[in-house]
């Protein structure tokens, strides 16, 4: 996983809980690159669940409300960092069916090695999108909250629904998402 990631997880975190939670957060994941993340950087995955992992016994949330709340935070530092999406896209559907043939591609423009999730569309009408979730990482909560920060984003209101279909690598979730 990119360092931007990290770093803004780690921005969240600071920005909810001060930076008294942070300094806990990084000493208690014992983390090997040692908290210390460059935005272009690249690093295991396995430390960005450290983070949260700890973040959840300090603060008592869940591991899913997090990664959730991380989502929707992480969206909008995306759109800010890599452009406005709302010139491109006129709403969430839009931009959200587009992840792998748009989105995913200028990503990969800019990191070559990045390691990036699947986004199958399922069925795509005025009312409702479902998708096919694919990673090599366990982060389907956190592309929930990616679609919850893009309905935010867009000012709509969205109803996400997920099934995990498989709960090992490739991890795969169906997620069910319909305009309320």
């Amino acid at each position: 996983m990119k360092g931007i990631v990290f770093n803004e997880f780690l921005d969240m975190v600071e920005a909810v809980h001060g930076f008294e939670v942070v300094d806990r957060v990084l000493e208690q994941a014992e983390l090997e690159s040692g908290g210390a993340y460059t935005a272009v950087g690249t690093y295991d995955h396995k430390e960005m669940i450290n983070l949260v992992v700890s973040l959840s016994q300090i603060t008592g949330v869940s591991i899913d409300t997090l990664l959730e709340q991380y989502g929707s935070h992480l969206f909008n530092t995306l759109m800010i960092v890599y452009g406005d999406a709302s010139p491109r896209f006129k709403n969430s559907f839009d931009l959200l069916s587009s992840v792998d043939s748009i989105i995913h591609t200028e990503v990969l423009k800019l990191y070559p090695d990045a390691q990036l999730p699947k986004f199958n569309v399922l069925k795509h009408n005025p009312d409702e999108l479902v998708l096919l979730y694919v990673s090599e990482r366990p982060f389907s909560a956190l592309a929930k909250g990616l679609i919850l920060g893009c309905a935010k984003h867009f000012n709509e209101t969205l109803s996400v629904e997920l099934e995990v279909v498989n709960d090992e690598s490739p991890y795969r979730t169906v997620f069910r998402v319909v305009k309320v």
